[in-house]
């Protein structure tokens, strides 16, 4: 009986040293080919990233979900969620994120009618008063300039969930221009062609609006999650090797050839 329970306190010992700490992580689930669901599973530059980089830390047992974006982060700010992915950081805006290290480069545009670039208009968001602008909900784009226009009613905003749809939205002359990355307009244009669903010519490329970053959000307030500050350390340690290796490039190359 004592050897019994000997062995038994001995294996409960062993479990608990090598228990994986559970963590469940959000990612925007309609921003192609950054971070999407495809056949029902998560997937995307970003999220294959991040698969990376969560299989190197053996210590978690992370689940990567899918959510649309303005209820990720509604969910982060209300302290439901431990982090989300891919914020550009906006600590003004969105003090309940953490910002420490980005994932990727990203290139933000405006993309318009060919009507609407009839003349040319690099000038954002100057040239682009009295238009119709076309964003992803929750997304934080365009910049002060361009939402001090909208407040005083210069330039319509018009928001819709997801790249597809406000693409969608675009070909049918219902927004004037949509500005997002570059690459997921790209991207998705070349599908909707495929679908049939696009031309290839209507639309073109106007001003470039900024360049950003994309993160992985981590929540400021760390109650909820005591693992936080070991996560982040072996997170930030692991995606610096990555970048420095070129893993991270080789992920971007294998989605946009």
């Amino acid at each position: 009986m004592k050897k019994t329970l000997a062995l038994l306190c001995t294996v409960l010992a062993s479990t608990s040293v090598f228990a994986k700490t559970n963590v469940v992580i959000y990612g925007d689930d309609s921003y192609p080919p950054y971070s999407y669901v495809d056949s029902g599973r998560m997937t995307g530059i970003y999220t294959v990233v991040l698969e990376r980089i969560f299989s190197k830390m053996p210590e978690y047992n992370v689940t990567i979900k899918g959510v649309p974006w303005k209820r990720g982060l509604l969910e982060i700010e209300g302290g439901k969620s431990f982090a989300l992915y891919p914020p550009y950081k906006r600590p003004e805006q969105r003090p309940y994120m953490e910002y420490d290290m980005s994932i990727l480069d990203e290139k933000l545009v405006v993309v318009c009618q060919k009507s609407v670039l009839s003349s040319p208009k690099p000038n954002w968001p100057g040239d682009y008063m009295g238009l119709t602008i076309g964003n992803n909900s929750g997304f934080s784009a365009g910049g002060d300039e361009f939402r001090a226009a909208v407040k005083s009613g210069k330039i319509k905003l018009s928001e819709t969930k997801g790249t597809p749809k406000n693409l969608l939205k675009l070909i049918a002359g219902r927004v004037d221009c949509y500005m997002n990355d570059a690459l997921s307009i790209q991207w998705e244009l070349k599908k909707l062609q495929k679908e049939g669903k696009y031309n290839g010519q209507s639309l073109v490329e106007g001003a470039t609006i900024s360049s950003e970053q994309g993160f992985l959000g981590i929540a400021t307030k760390a109650g909820k999650f005591p693992f936080k500050d070991d996560f982040k350390s072996q997170y930030h340690k692991i995606l610096s090797e990555m970048k420095a290796s070129g893993e991270v490039d080789q992920i971007i190359q294998k989605f946009v050839k």
